[in-house]
């Protein structure tokens, strides 16, 4: 008798009211019950097993179809060039600690360009993203977003432009050297890769259309630097955020530029809630974000983010993004 059928046999014993009788030797009823036979036993046996399998089946069900019920629809996460988003191995651990915080499906939507994310909110196809601050002055202004939390820099909710040349450029000292050489933009959409150069040439009495010899888009800041250390153009403009973080993942890119000048700080891209979010998701998410740093996982992908943390989202750090938006009209 193995020790499953030895318990199973103790459990018969107190059932029938049984004196102790070593098991192996013939069994002594001392009540008025009919034991059942050897087979019935085993019979018994099987059933109780089964039964206690079944119990544990229909329990295991019951909380998972509960579970998706409640958390069936994903929340959608749109990524920009704001981020570097071709880190996936990043992007997988972070779309896993939040969706464990949230209790609820990730998804992460990543594309090359603003316009395409802006559009996506626009047809609510993303829940939440993380934009610069021209695309926030936007959505904003047409009633499409609101600010969520605005990520930490080192320890600061600010970033700048930054303008780069090849470094073997030791020549270049600012942007109006520049005239009549080719320039790479990020986006349409971007403050630090588009508006901060053409602001500042305007600024500077120039003609942002007609200083440059030829422009492009690079759509994404990352493309800037590999087009600047490539030589396919004289300059270009992007996020400071950006540069940073390649020189620290990636140095051998970096080290093939040269940074010529920075620009005032403005507000750090935000993250942005799709305006007619579900107020509890919305909420959820920006705790989910806010707490990151104080939990040791959280912190972790922090670091791998290269960011401090975040902060809840004060609409004043971009008044100056929106000042240039206007003087430029593209407000």
């Amino acid at each position: 008798m193995n020790g499953v059928q030895k318990n199973f046999h103790l459990i018969f014993r107190k059932k029938f009211k049984m004196k102790n009788v070593p098991f192996g030797n013939k069994i002594e009823n001392k009540c008025n019950k009919k034991l059942p036979s050897s087979n019935m036993m085993i019979y018994f046996y099987n059933k109780f097993i089964l039964l206690q399998i079944f119990s544990i089946i229909i329990i295991l069900f019951a909380s998972s179809t509960v579970w998706a019920e409640e958390n069936s629809e994903p929340i959608r996460f749109g990524l920009t060039p704001a981020i570097i988003h071709n880190q996936y191995g990043l992007l997988i651990d972070w779309r896993e600690y939040l969706q464990k915080k949230l209790r609820r499906p990730v998804e992460f939507v990543s594309r090359d360009s603003y316009r395409e994310t802006i559009d996506l909110i626009k047809q609510k196809k993303i829940d939440f993203a993380w934009v610069s601050d021209y695309p926030y002055v936007y959505l904003e202004d047409k009633r499409l977003a609101r600010l969520l939390v605005t990520p930490l820099y080192q320890g600061r909710p600010y970033y700048c432009s930054y303008l780069i040349v090849p470094s073997s450029d030791l020549t270049t000292k600012s942007l109006l050297q520049l005239k009549g050489k080719i320039f790479a933009y990020a986006d349409p959409y971007s403050n630090s890769g588009h508006l901060v150069p053409r602001y500042q040439l305007q600024q500077a009495g120039e003609d942002p259309n007609r200083f440059f010899r030829k422009t492009f888009f690079t759509w994404g800041h990352r493309r800037i630097v590999e087009a600047v250390a490539q030589g396919l153009v004289d300059a270009g403009s992007l996020d400071s955020f950006v540069w940073d973080t390649l020189s620290i993942i990636q140095p051998d890119l970096t080290n093939q530029t040269r940074i010529v000048a920075k620009s005032p700080e403005y507000g750090f891209p935000p993250i942005v809630a799709r305006r007619n979010v579900n107020r509890a998701d919305s909420a959820a998410m920006q705790q989910a974000l806010l707490d990151m740093a104080n939990d040791p996982e959280g912190a972790k992908l922090l670091k791998r983010l290269n960011l401090s943390g975040f902060a809840p989202g004060d609409a004043k750090l971009y008044d100056g993004v929106r000042k240039m938006m206007h003087t430029m009209a593209d407000l």
